[in-house]
């Protein structure tokens, strides 16, 4: 059974920034995905971006790619997304998942799809403010 633990959630003005901490423990074993998801208001959660613990590959979904980037420290199996350039469309709750033994790569649709992954956190809220 893992924890995760999502923070740095806020409300930040159009074009700001934000940084999004998913903190894990008990993590079954240290091969394992950590993906980010986005759910606007009256919709469905969607990928976001995703990190694998091995190698550090990532993927993100195309409305942010060149604006958000993941990274991880797994010394203390925490993953990080920085969001930049922040949009008012970027607005809602963003929860942190775990799977293991997966893969997470561009352009491949599993890496960022909601039902591939076990372990999810309880959400932190974004708010973007045109």
């Amino acid at each position: 059974e893992a924890q995760l633990v999502e923070s740095g959630g806020g409300l930040v003005q159009a074009g700001g920034s934000v940084r999004l901490s998913c903190a894990a423990s008990g993590l079954l074993d240290d091969d394992y995905v950590i993906g980010w998801f986005h759910q606007a208001p009256g919709k469905e959660r969607e990928g976001v971006s995703c990190i694998q613990s091995a190698d550090g590959r990532t993927s993100y979904e195309n409305s942010v790619k060149g604006r958000f980037i993941i990274s991880i420290d797994n010394a203390k199996n925490t993953v990080f997304l920085q969001m930049n350039s922040l949009k008012p469309e970027d607005t809602g709750v963003y929860y942190c998942a775990v799977v293991y033994s997966r893969i997470c790569k561009p352009d491949y649709a599993p890496s960022l799809a909601r039902r591939e992954y076990d372990d999810w956190g309880q959400g932190t809220q974004v708010t973007v403010s045109s």
